[in-house]
């Protein structure tokens, strides 16, 4: 059984759903700029679970929205001698670039704010008539001391909360309000900016209704799992149960699941510390899509993130043994070892079968049961490198020995591994990549600087010897000192 952590009973539950398909929204971008390292932790967290309610047979509607109307839209837009829509446009079409790139699947409907104006604006007239909303001026209020749940995901006391923690409320704003914990729900328009008709005249929609209105009009008024960043919580979130259980007067979400921050090198990363990176930035940086998404897996996805370049270093290591095993057939078939993905089973020996087949199976369920307890990505891909430790060891082993002779048995043990670990990283969207193998150190070249090293060592000049170590290694040779005399190699 699946179990999550829920923020909003701050306890880890048992998974179940409310029919049979499970109803998820994810809050997206506010699409005025390039995805950051923060978007690819949060939409890869997802996407493992996306995947392994999939891989659990569970049928998913997911629906991730685009913010496209935004005062951060709007200034982008001046800057750029542009509009708001073409911002949007241009930000949309990057962020599925970027998306595309890490082996995030697409969700089943994106909703742009802009087009849920008539809903929006509904849904506002349903709390200004049940008395949770008032107009001041052509701005609409919700009031937060008329719902005396208000605070219950965040736990904060309502007089002590950080009412403009995400920095979106105006001065001319604040004077409005009955209490300054009040939230717009609709903004009047301003001089020169894009507005839509309402009932209260010319505005646009605050920022916390839009997504009230979207999960709505897509999933229904209560859903199973409502995702986004821990930096959501609150006043995004809080607001979001205050308006939809005001409105609905249903729960809006079963399940709050909110991933941990990303730091780099320690620190919170913001433009300010000059820290800020974009995934695109990263990736063109010459960090492969899959090891981001490895390294992202490395941690709980509650947990904060830290980025340094020797995290992404070891993080590019271990998947590049990964996606060796992943790339087995490829590598044999060009080495022109006979071993077929779909070769007969006919004369393998039935006890060795079943013994290959118990074990397999066996890490199966550890894998299953490490997602199963709250997404323990970490885990699972400690299963994975067991399954691709047997074939990346017969690739060194055949790269290395002439006329390898293979029998039908141990033809059937790595047939078998290989099919269950493109299974279960797919789980993962680890997604092989290309393997360049042409321009490859060949073993009399390695033999030959591993002479030259011994050498080095004999008269004590250590440097050489290290800088010889480091410059196979950099060729995908890992050396292994035997004795003071003997050193081995493998490929890595």
């Amino acid at each position: 059984m699946i179990k999550l952590f829920n923020t909003l009973s701050k306890n880890i539950e048992v998974f179940k759903p409310i029919d049979e398909v499970v109803k998820i929204y994810c809050c997206g971008v506010t699409v005025y700029d390039l995805c950051h390292l923060g978007h690819a932790r949060s939409y890869i967290a997802w996407d493992i679970l996306r995947r392994f309610l999939i891989y659990s047979d569970y049928k998913v509607k997911y629906v991730q929205n685009f913010t496209d109307i935004d005062d951060k839209i709007l200034k982008r837009a001046k800057e750029e001698n542009s509009s708001m829509n073409e911002v949007s446009e241009k930000n949309i079409t990057e962020f599925h670039k970027d998306m595309d790139a890490l082996g995030i699947m697409r969700p089943d409907s994106m909703p742009k704010a802009t087009n849920h104006i008539c809903n929006i604006c509904s849904f506002i007239k349903v709390l200004e008539d049940k008395g949770f909303a008032y107009a001041r001026g052509g701005d609409v209020y919700y009031s937060v001391f008329k719902n005396k749940n208000y605070g219950k995901l965040s736990n904060q006391n309502i007089l002590e909360q950080n009412i403009n923690q995400q920095g979106r409320i105006t001065t001319d704003e604040s004077n409005k309000k009955e209490n300054p914990q009040d939230f717009a729900l609709w903004k009047k328009a301003k001089e020169n900016e894009p507005s839509f008709d309402s009932p209260w005249g010319k505005g646009r929609p605050g920022w916390h209704i839009e997504c009230s209105a979207m999960v709505k009009d897509e999933l229904g008024e209560t859903i199973d799992i409502h995702l986004g960043g821990s930096d959501l919580i609150f006043p995004h979130h809080e607001n979001e149960i205050a308006q939809s259980e005001s409105a609905n007067n249903k729960k809006l979400a079963n399940y709050w699941l909110h991933n941990g921050m990303v730091n780099v090198n320690g620190q919170k990363m913001s433009k300010s510390l000059k820290n800020f990176t974009t995934i695109r930035d990263l990736l063109d940086s010459g960090t492969s899509p899959m090891t981001l998404r490895y390294f992202v897996l490395t941690v709980n996805y509650r947990k904060p993130l830290d980025f340094t370049d020797e995290a992404l270093k070891s993080a590019s290591e271990a998947w590049k043994n990964i996606n060796v095993a992943l790339s087995f057939f490829d590598i044999t078939k060009k080495e022109n070892l006979s071993i077929e993905v779909n070769e007969t089973n006919e004369f393998v020996e039935e006890t060795y079968k079943d013994m290959i087949n118990y074990e397999i199976s066996q890490k199966k369920i550890k894998f299953t049961n490490a997602l199963n307890n709250d997404l323990n990505t970490a885990g699972a891909i400690a299963i994975i490198y067991e399954l691709a430790k047997p074939l990346k060891n017969f690739i060194n082993q055949f790269q290395r020995i002439k006329n390898l002779e293979i029998n039908t048995n141990e033809k059937f043990h790595l047939r078998e591994t290989f099919k269950t670990l493109e299974e279960l990283t797919d789980v993962l969207g680890l997604k092989k990549e290309e393997i360049i193998i042409d321009n490859r150190i060949n073993e009399d070249q390695i033999l030959s600087l591993i002479n030259k090293r011994l050498v080095a060592k004999k008269e004590k000049d250590y440097a050489e010897a290290d800088k010889i170590r480091n410059s196979l290694k950099e060729k995908g040779v890992e050396l292994i000192d035997q004795s003071p005399e003997l050193t081995t190699w493998v490929r890595i």
